[in-house]
């Protein structure tokens, strides 16, 4: 008997404390769900937002933007556009975000991030939720809506899986003054009152560096003469990062011919544009290869210098026809065969004279560590920091050419700051078609998409390399385009792409 009350009592004290345990429990998740969602509405309020983020500008750009400055006084705060709707992904996308913020804070030197680069479309959008667009803007076809607009966002709904909102909308939630998302009617027209306006062309009369001047405008550059010769096409099986488009490496033979010392500039192709720019051409008239009425690129949509500046930068964002266009036109106005070089013409004129992977003695293994870097002298004229504009120097954009040392030959910008369109079409096996020994090859006969070289100010140095190959994506750079038909002049999403000119030699000073 005195076992049962035993047992009876022992049950009844675990039955209270398991009650008890049970309440307390409750109570606990109780008060920590609402400890927690007082963490997360506090720490989701845009002034907290402010207070952690050392971004320059960030509210004051917040509060010029339409998703504060706008006619409905109603202001979208930060987590609406940087976190996904509640539901959907908000806390797992918080706590990843809050993690790595407070990571960089603890970890990295703020005064030395780039928030410019940070900024551009293929970083937002990690940090920009497209749910968080659609839950605002559910109708992509209000009556107010232009008919570009709806033409833009039909296109979108068409591609939805391969576009975001930011794509055409970067800066709806942070003003810039620079960005343009419209057809960009006034883009040239601003320029310095010139000092001296050239009435003629160049007159050469023999193999030398010339300095061309375009008639009837202040521009003008400088050629230089490309000995001829022979090289070896390609890179060697056991160059570090090589690919295979780059071989069978072939010995090439070239002709003399005289190269744009930089890339073509925006003067230069301004004073193309300013000339030629028309309302809206079709594919079909703008290939004749008539030149007595060479019409040029439409109004760019937005701002194809990103707002980096102009003049001696290099012209960027032209489209590969729109590249060759300027060259018939720039033949046109100074009676002479400007063109864009062939990638064998190209790739001779970037060695100058060397075999290695870069025309100065450069380890691409490396020099591709950072670390690499932080031993250079500021003085050293033969590192790749005074001959290069890449990722490491370029500070995320384009620069003058003025900036780097030349190759041998007297080019500069060979390599980096931007790639170069060359007039071949791009095939992964053009050289397996080459002989040795043959003369001025062009590419294969046919093709979608044309070679690139150079690398840009955005690559590595394993990139940069002289034998590196690369070609146009015409139409992944024309996604943002919200134009239909998309325009044959510009590439709406391609900021690392430019190009520069040869002149042939004319048969009598052969």
């Amino acid at each position: 008997m005195g076992l049962k009350i035993f047992f009876r009592n022992i049950t009844a004290f675990f039955s209270n404390r398991l009650k008890w345990l049970l309440i307390f429990g409750l109570l606990t998740g109780f008060l920590l769900t609402l400890l927690g969602n007082k963490i997360i509405n506090k720490t989701s309020t845009d002034a907290y937002c402010m207070s952690c983020h050392a971004h320059p500008h960030v509210e004051q750009s917040w509060r010029l933007s339409t998703h504060y400055d706008n006619q409905s006084g109603v202001f979208i705060h930060c987590v609406e556009c940087h976190l996904p709707p509640k539901g959907q992904g908000h806390l797992k996308a918080k706590i990843k975000h809050g993690m790595h913020d407070a990571w960089a804070q603890l970890t990295k030197d703020i005064e030395t991030i780039n928030w410019e680069e940070i900024s551009r479309l293929e970083n937002a959008v990690h940090y920009t939720y497209l749910e968080g667009c659609i839950r605002c803007h559910k109708n992509l076809f209000p009556t107010t809506l232009s008919k570009k607009g709806d033409d833009a966002h039909l296109y979108y709904t068409q591609h939805e899986d391969e576009l975001r909102c930011i794509n055409c909308h970067l800066h709806v939630g942070h003003y810039s003054e620079t960005a343009i998302h419209a057809e960009n009617v006034d883009f040239g027209k601003s320029v310095a009152p010139p000092h001296e306006i050239y009435t003629e062309p160049a007159v050469i009369d023999s193999f030398v560096n010339y300095t061309e001047y375009i008639p009837g405008t202040s521009v003008a550059f400088n050629m230089v003469a490309i000995p001829g010769g022979s090289f070896n096409l390609g890179s060697p099986p056991d160059e570090p990062f090589r690919e295979e488009d780059e071989g069978p490496a072939k010995t090439i033979h070239i002709r003399k011919f005289w190269m744009g010392q930089v890339e073509v500039t925006w003067n230069e192709y301004l004073a193309f544009f300013s000339a030629t720019e028309s309302e809206g051409r079709t594919v079909q008239s703008t290939e004749t290869h008539e030149t007595d009425a060479i019409s040029g690129a439409t109004p760019p949509w937005g701002a194809p210098d990103q707002g980096w500046g102009k003049g001696s930068r290099p012209a960027i964002t032209m489209s590969h026809h729109a590249a060759k266009t300027y060259c018939r036109w720039l033949s046109q106005v100074t009676g002479k065969r400007y063109r864009l070089p062939t990638e064998a013409e190209w790739e001779y004129a970037a060695r100058a004279g060397t075999v290695g992977p870069y025309f100065f003695d450069a380890d691409p293994k490396k020099i591709t560590k950072k670390r690499y870097y932080k031993n250079l002298s500021d003085s050293d004229t033969t590192s790749i920091t005074a001959l290069v504009i890449f990722d490491q120097n370029s500070a995320g954009k384009t620069q003058e050419p003025e900036n780097v040392y030349p190759n041998p030959w007297g080019l500069k910008n060979m390599l980096g700051n931007v790639a170069e369109f060359c007039s071949d079409w791009y095939a992964p096996d053009t050289y397996a078609a080459y002989d040795n020994g043959i003369s001025d090859p062009g590419g294969p006969d046919s093709g979608t998409e044309h070679v690139i070289r150079g690398g840009s100010y955005r690559n590595g140095p394993e990139d940069l390399r002289i034998a590196a190959r690369d070609h146009t994506r015409t139409e992944a750079w024309l996604k943002t385009d919200p134009q239909m038909p998309k325009s044959i002049w510009w590439y709406s999403d391609c900021n690392h792409v430019g190009f520069r000119v040869v002149c042939e030699v004319p048969q009598n000073f052969e």
